[in-house]
């Protein structure tokens, strides 16, 4: 509703500024200084002053003046020395909030895929993997709630050389057979064991340097498709991409498909993508130097060279020995993205979730029947910052091949990394030299098996709020209690990763994620939770919402909202549609975060203020009942694009 009378001021706008000057353009809006000034301002004068040669007071005068009436406005004042500020008819905005509540829009553009998680399949997940997983489904929810179609992918780097790591582990220090895989899948906790394996195989290379000729043969054998290495690491990758999948669906993260990278390899996506580059001399085959016998991509395919400082800005895209760069699979995946590649892969069924979503995995296999995937027009990939350098070369690896629209609809979506407060590993039983004890945060290296796996996290933070909800609720049953704790357990997750800016590093801590007072995901949740309980004594007392069409007509939503209180608060309740929408202009999820925060703390205000159900008035009774219901259906849905779900109780 907001957004919608903004823009048709600022058309009314635009439009006399055209006919009165013949200066075509859009008109900006602004938010007032204070809420006293009104609820938009116009600073279309200061703009026009130099052009006109006038006062921009006097401008803003004559802009006023022949705009005129607009549908959903009381008033245009001047203010200051030239801005137009805008006050809003009350009774009008409020009757159109009830007569139409639902705002997103449907089949926006074309479809947009996020591919997002993208977790090495060679040990559990972490801590720093959750980052990009919340803020992946975050930014999805966020396109979804706009009217986007979106497609969900989680590429898996199932030939890597961090599978091959592992394998190699199982083989030269474990000496196990695939039965004995076999059998650890089914009675371990194999993404644990494998955790363990892989900090033990780094280790063993630091020792014995020679033994990396063990990690190359393994990576040839992986990929060449064949052999009981190649079934080895296949099983091995399968099994945990099970795990990451469980981990994920704890925090409400589903996936639409599995690119998997081997079928990359054996469908020669890759074959063909290297075709291209040569053919269109994007790459060349360097004769001499460090990359003597290497196909290069050369610093010259770059708009500006993003090389970290003293490296060589060129880039292998294969290697001397005829294996393919991360970065060469990378620009083959891109392009089989956007539909460029013309190649597809085969599609089975790998997972159906408990809400009856199902996952898609790749295969090389042809399937009777199976969905589309890809083909997008927009390409957003979730990697962490460091991984900039690289997402440049996939980039100008697309200009190099003539796709530039492909290339401008690349985009990396990163972000910085999460690190673990003193405290919380403390509370992780992560032992801490008296240096790391001193630090602002503790960074984690999942090589050197120091870190904290995604399912311990998670399920700490259960056992903490399960403490707090049973301090509260000694009375419920356990499993009642267990799913309240849940549910505020993951909104302390998600919300933490998601309250700071992307660029920012953060350092998570148990402390401050779960306290139900500040800028937390337990605050919002408390805030739901009170409106829900407001409409519930209702119940209880054997009466029933009032039929808000009939009982506030336009004059008495205007009558109650002469309150400053209550209008600004239905002012900011209403705003979760523009938060989102600017949310997703700036591909910055911590804005939609920071919207509910204030929006709980409006709610908390509103609580604080008015007795709801003791209102001895019924036409204001009825007003305050509607304004509960309408912050707990705002409420609710921002925290749904949040991936936060409301508990029963606190």
């Amino acid at each position: 509703m907001f957004h919608t009378l903004e823009k048709r001021i600022a058309e009314a706008f635009a439009s006399r500024i055209e006919s009165l000057y013949g200066i075509a353009g859009p008109a900006q809006t602004e938010q007032p200084k204070q809420p006293s000034f009104g609820e938009i301002a116009l600073p279309a004068a200061f703009q026009l002053a130099r052009h006109l040669k006038k006062a921009p007071k006097a401008i803003a005068g004559d802009l006023a003046a022949a705009v005129g009436a607009v549908e959903g406005v009381a008033a245009l004042e001047i203010a200051g020395n030239g801005y137009v500020n805008v006050r809003l008819d009350r009774g009008y905005y409020a009757s159109g909030l009830l007569a139409s509540e639902a705002s997103a829009s449907a089949g926006v553009g074309g479809k947009i895929i996020v591919e997002h998680t993208n977790i090495n399949p060679n040990k559990a997940a972490h801590i720093g993997h959750l980052r990009n997983a919340i803020l992946g489904d975050t930014f999805v929810r966020m396109l979804r709630a706009t009217g986007h179609n979106v497609e969900v992918q989680n590429y898996i780097d199932n030939t890597g050389v961090q599978v091959a790591d592992v394998v190699v582990g199982f083989r030269q220090l474990e000496k196990k057979s695939l039965d004995d895989i076999r059998a650890l899948i089914t009675g371990t906790r194999f993404d644990y064991l494998c955790w363990d394996l892989y900090a033990r195989i780094s280790s063993y290379y630091a020792e014995h340097p020679e033994a990396l000729q063990w990690r190359r043969d393994m990576l040839h054998s992986i990929e060449s498709g064949h052999g009981d290495d190649f079934a080895m690491g296949h099983l091995v990758a399968d099994a945990i991409v099970k795990t990451h999948l469980a981990t994920m669906w704890r925090l409400g993260i589903v996936y639409d498909v599995l690119p998997r990278e081997s079928e990359i390899l054996r469908l020669q996506f890759w074959a063909t993508a290297f075709d291209l580059l040569k053919e269109r001399k994007a790459i060349y085959l360097e004769t001499e130097g460090k990359n003597q016998g290497c196909w290069v991509m050369p610093g010259s395919a770059f708009r500006e060279s993003s090389a970290p400082e003293g490296e060589d800005d060129s880039k292998v895209i294969v290697r001397s020995n005829g294996t393919v760069t991360y970065v060469g699979k990378d620009i083959a995946y891109q392009l089989w993205k956007f539909g460029l590649l013309g190649k597809d892969f085969h599609y089975h069924k790998w997972h159906i979730y408990p809400n009856g979503h199902e996952v898609w995995a790749s295969t090389d296999e042809p399937q009777p029947q199976s969905p589309r995937f890809g083909r997008g027009a927009q390409v957003y990939n979730v990697i962490d910052s460091r991984q900039s350098y690289l997402q440049d070369v996939v980039v100008a690896g697309l200009r190099a091949l003539g796709f530039e629209t492909a290339a401008e609809n690349s985009i990396h979506f990163s972000y910085e990394m999460v690190a673990l407060s003193p405290r919380t590993c403390v509370e992780m039983g992560i032992e801490l030299s008296e240096e790391d004890q001193r630090r602002p945060y503790v960074e984690v290296s999942g090589r050197r098996g120091l870190g904290v796996k995604a399912d311990d996290l998670i399920d700490k933070l259960i056992e903490k709020a399960l403490d707090e909800v049973t301090s509260r609720h000694a009375e419920e049953p356990e499993e009642s209690r267990r799913r309240a704790a849940t549910a505020i357990a993951v909104a302390a997750l998600r919300y933490f990763m998601l309250k700071y800016t992307r660029n920012s590093v953060i350092a998570f801590d148990f402390g401050e994620a779960l306290s139900f007072d500040g800028e937390t995901g337990p605050y919002v949740q408390y805030a739901t939770v009170r409106a829900r309980k407001i409409l519930l004594k209702l119940a209880e007392r054997a009466e029933t919402l009032p039929d808000f069409h009939s009982a506030l007509p336009m004059a008495a939503m205007a009558r109650q909202l002469q309150d400053e209180d209550c209008w600004q608060s239905l002012l900011t309740a209403s705003k979760a549609g523009s938060a989102i929408d600017r949310a997703v202009a700036s591909g910055e999820p911590s804005h939609v975060a920071r919207f509910a925060f204030q929006l709980a703390q409006a709610f908390s205000g509103f609580y604080q203020k008015f007795h709801v159900l003791d209102e001895p008035d019924p036409e204001k009774k009825a007003f305050l009942l509607w304004m509960t219901d309408y912050f707990r259906m705002q409420l609710e849905s921002t925290l749904a694009v949040l991936g936060i779900e409301v508990p029963e109780y606190m």
